[in-house]
């Protein structure tokens, strides 16, 4: 057993907030005010606390991974009015403001904020036996806050930025939302300094240097920033301090954590029950087609064409998916492991960031900065690994269509394609162009790419105002 993933199991979460309406955030305790986190191991419970907070069903738990795939083409929703259309609505781009999955994630990523945002402002005053770890915490604060904040602007677009600690309810109403440029550049602030900041050896479920590098390299490439992306991605492939896994059966599942290609994860544990909490994921469950185990959502289930589209040699087929093979057959996802002590807790660590996600957005990197040939090369040991050829692609035009095909097969499940195809800038396009091949009167305008702001948030914030087209 890893400690650090039990470790949630015993602590009590000291920087726990109450929250009334999303940012409206305040501390449950007088031990969460300023007469408290006086010593490290005070401290150390808050930033597991942070952790603990990633488990979320609005983030990490759930909803992250969901909308980061139902709104691109290769997974549906079987039934559309499950969870009150929460999924469903994300589907045929109906997502409205009063949705529940919507106030979740912002109220949960904030909720991570602001646990974040006490850890650093209490750090400095804190003495630890060993410095070291103390400079390490910093750097794990920030490269969590600028992991939420990257999901949010780009979920949400402008949104407000709080980098301080929240000790009164209103202390951050009235402020508005904060453009995405300067949202971007605090989440680049960040990542800098964590990279600084993080050790070279990871500790499991803790990021080092090569995560921060490896997220500063993602946000750079979003914001179209190839040559910056190129660096720091680079350096996470030249360091050697992760390895692909010799197959792609050896990746996924409880057996398999803490293997080479993970970068970073958000850990879970099947058949721990505190105080009413589960410490397991609900992902393995809901993301199977219904009636198959207890609880059973059919959220985010591999479309037949995207299937069929898998070259029959590709060990991806078998190791990724499975099929239901009931009277209405159903493909899912095999990346999350159902509970044997029961539905929604289920042990399979979430992995935000792996060795293959990294390899390929550094041959993307490549080839946006017209190194086509070096980043064939990257592209071909992910293909290597799983019983394919070389890439036949030989221009950047070829290249950069296969590399984003091989993200489609690689990376199914795990909640990227949605960013993916907003970031090559073929959202819009792509979505109608399914929408219109399957028969389905639905069409999208850019107004679309981004969520609407929560009705809570509205409603509690005057001077928040709703995304257009919402």
């Amino acid at each position: 057993m890893n400690f650090n993933k039990y470790i949630y199991l015993i602590i009590v979460l000291l920087g726990t907030f109450a929250c009334e309406d999303e940012l409206n955030i305040g501390p449950v305790t007088e031990k969460a005010s300023t007469n408290f986190y006086t010593t490290e191991q005070e401290l150390e419970s808050a930033i597991q606390g942070v952790y603990a907070q990633l488990q979320n069903g609005g983030l990490y738990g759930l909803d992250l991974i969901g909308v980061g795939e139902i709104s691109g083409e290769d997974v549906f929703e079987e039934i559309a009015a499950n969870d009150g259309g929460r999924f469903g609505q994300l589907d045929d781009f109906s997502t409205n403001a009063g949705n529940d999955l919507v106030g979740d994630i912002w109220r949960e990523s904030y909720r991570g904020i602001l646990r974040v945002n006490t850890v650093l402002n209490r750090i400095d005053a804190i003495e630890y036996e060993n410095t070291s770890v103390k400079t390490n915490r910093i750097g794990e604060m920030k490269f969590v806050r600028a992991l939420l904040y990257f999901n949010l602007v780009r979920l949400y677009g402008d949104v407000p930025l709080v980098t301080e600690e929240t000790e009164s309810p209103f202390d951050f109403f009235g402020r508005g939302r904060t453009p995405s440029a300067q949202v971007y550049a605090q989440i680049e602030t960040d990542l800098t300094s964590a990279i600084q900041d993080l050790p070279n050896e990871k500790e499991s479920g803790k990021p080092a240097k090569g995560a921060a590098q490896a997220l500063l390299g993602d946000v750079q490439l979003t914001q179209g920033n190839y040559s910056g992306a190129l660096t720091h991605l680079e350096a996470v492939v030249s360091s050697n301090a992760y390895a692909l896994a010799t197959t792609t059966a050896a990746i996924f599942g409880v057996a398999n954590e803490g293997n080479s290609e993970i970068l970073f994860e958000v850990q879970f544990a099947s058949g721990f029950n505190i105080d009413g909490e589960l410490e397991g994921s609900s992902a393995g469950s809901q993301f199977r087609p219904s009636g198959t185990t207890a609880n059973a959502k059919g959220h985010n289930l591999p479309a037949q064409a995207f299937i069929d589209s898998y070259d029959i040699n590709d060990t991806r087929l078998n190791d990724y998916v499975a099929v239901d093979a009931g009277v209405n057959p159903f493909y899912f996802t095999t990346k999350y492991e159902i509970s044997p002590t029961g539905a929604d807790d289920g042990g399979s660590d979430h992995l935000i960031i792996r060795y293959a996600d990294v390899i390929l957005k550094y041959a993307e990197a490549l080839n946006e900065n017209g190194q086509t040939s070096e980043a064939i090369t990257q592209l071909n040991t992910i293909r290597a690994r799983v019983g394919l050829a070389n890439t036949t692609a030989t221009s950047q035009v070829e290249v950069r269509e296969a590399i984003r095909q091989e993200r489609r097969f690689e990376l199914i499940g795990e909640g990227h394609r949605w960013f993916d195809l907003k970031r090559y800038g073929t959202a819009v396009s792509t979505m109608n162009t399914f929408f219109t091949n399957a028969g389905i009167n639905v069409t999208i305008d850019d107004n679309k790419l981004i969520l609407p702001i929560p009705q809570s948030q509205l409603d509690t914030d005057s001077s928040i105002t709703q995304n257009p087209g919402y």
